[in-house]
């Protein structure tokens, strides 16, 4: 039988009958311990949700990974890839490569009587994955893509069309320049359906329609494209397809043929560099409220060390050494902080519940790209949180545990 730990289990359940002042500041620990926890857990939520949420928007425009041609660089204006059968199907063998799609960019123009804009005109196949656009669709239908005649209806975000003042079935005029040419080409295009993703980057950008209509204006046959998109199943997994994938291009390269492999982090470099930038700021936060929660758990541990200083003088009459002695109030101080973190997950992960069950909270779309605060659970982070927190808080209580070994027996058995 653990002795240390026996005898702080009769102080926990005795400390908690007592009424009186060391009562209430070990309660005050306790509820610091909760409420640092359950900040934790929100912010980690948060935090996490919130990346999640850009990070989709973003790989919803561009996927994972592209392969486009060598001599592309990374604007929208691209040399074409010949369609390669062989290539895509070792593609799509690489491990968490979950679809491969094929599209094509041209910047252009769109005018109106009114006026003028700059757009990106995006082009999918048959074989591109809507999910993205369907789930941010908010009026109208996507434009049909199938294998026959260009189509001419395009998707176009509800941003670009409140600013030229568009509705559905609308003709759109866009036109686009050509290197060596002296005037645009023109195209007329009927407005099938609005997006909204509240990423006005990308919003104030792009307009979605048939790869066909891009082969057409630059005068590419139907086995030429811009390039391929992968998506790949798990995030975490993206460098490792990425380097796959450029072994795999370079191993099937020829000399009239050479490709090349970006990442979505590599295209949009400054998203990614924002977003781990957050992470620094979570990071303080849980240092903050560890700290706080161990300051208040020192105080509370003095107070109960200084009540029980004739319990410590009997115990060291009896012949227990200090290390000893220090390790049931090494427990204690465990026990305490075990139930300021049950109480703390209970809120934590309650209140991130209710958030996410009913988008209570809202937010301007226009500053923080999303309308309410999002919530990710991630189980192992909160476990490590728990565990992350307890450890430090017993570190913290470490040094002020030495005042035991100051404590005489003699002066603390004569304390009445």
């Amino acid at each position: 039988m653990n002795t240390e730990y026996f005898i702080a289990k009769r102080v926990f359940s005795q400390n908690e009958k007592r009424k009186g002042i060391s009562n209430k500041i070990v309660s005050i620990a306790v509820a610091s311990i909760s409420l640092g926890l359950a900040v934790m857990i929100i912010s980690v939520a948060v935090l996490l949700g919130f990346k999640n949420e850009i990070r989709n928007k973003v790989v919803g425009f561009g996927s994972h990974l592209q392969v486009v041609n060598f001599d592309s660089n990374l604007s929208f204006e691209t040399n074409p890839v010949t369609i390669d059968s062989q290539l895509i199907g070792q593609l799509l063998n690489i491990p968490h490569v979950s679809h491969l799609q094929q599209f094509a960019t041209k910047p252009g123009i769109v005018k109106t009587e009114d006026a003028i804009h700059g757009i990106v005109f995006k082009g999918i196949g048959s074989n591109y994955d809507l999910t993205f656009l369907e789930n941010n669709i908010i009026e109208g239908a996507l434009p049909e893509i199938n294998q026959g005649e260009e189509n001419t209806e395009v998707l176009v975000s509800e941003k670009i069309g409140k600013l030229l003042k568009l509705n559905i079935g609308d003709k759109l005029f866009c036109y686009f320049y050509n290197e060596g040419e002296n005037t645009p080409r023109a195209r007329r295009f009927f407005i099938s359906g609005f997006y909204n993703t509240s990423m006005s980057e990308f919003d104030e950008l792009y307009i979605i329609g048939d790869i066909k209509q891009i082969q057409s204006l630059y005068g590419w046959h139907q086995s030429e494209i811009s390039g391929y998109e992968i998506n790949v199943v798990d995030f975490e997994a993206l460098e490792q397809v990425y380097y796959q994938a450029r072994e795999t291009t370079m191993n099937m390269a020829t000399e009239n043929s050479m490709l090349r492999v970006y990442t979505i982090k590599q295209k949009y470099a400054m998203v990614f560099d924002w977003l781990s930038v957050l992470d620094m700021n979570v990071w303080v936060l849980l240092i903050l409220m560890i700290t706080v929660a161990g300051i208040n758990m020192i105080s509370g541990l003095l107070i109960i060390i200084i009540e029980r200083s004739r319990m410590i003088g009997i115990l060291k009459a009896l012949g227990y050494p200090n290390v000893k002695v220090r390790k049931i109030f090494l427990y204690l101080t465990g026990l305490l902080s075990i139930r300021g973190l049950i109480w703390g997950n209970i809120a934590g992960i309650g209140l991130c519940f209710i958030q996410y069950s009913t988008g209570i909270l809202k937010l301007d779309p226009a500053s923080y790209y999303i309308d309410t605060v999002p919530i990710f659970f991630n189980f192992p982070y909160i476990l490590l949180l728990n565990i992350g927190t307890i450890l430090a808080i017993l570190l913290i209580v470490l040094l002020p545990s030495m005042f035991i070994s100051k404590i005489s027996p003699v002066d603390a058995i004569s304390i009445e």
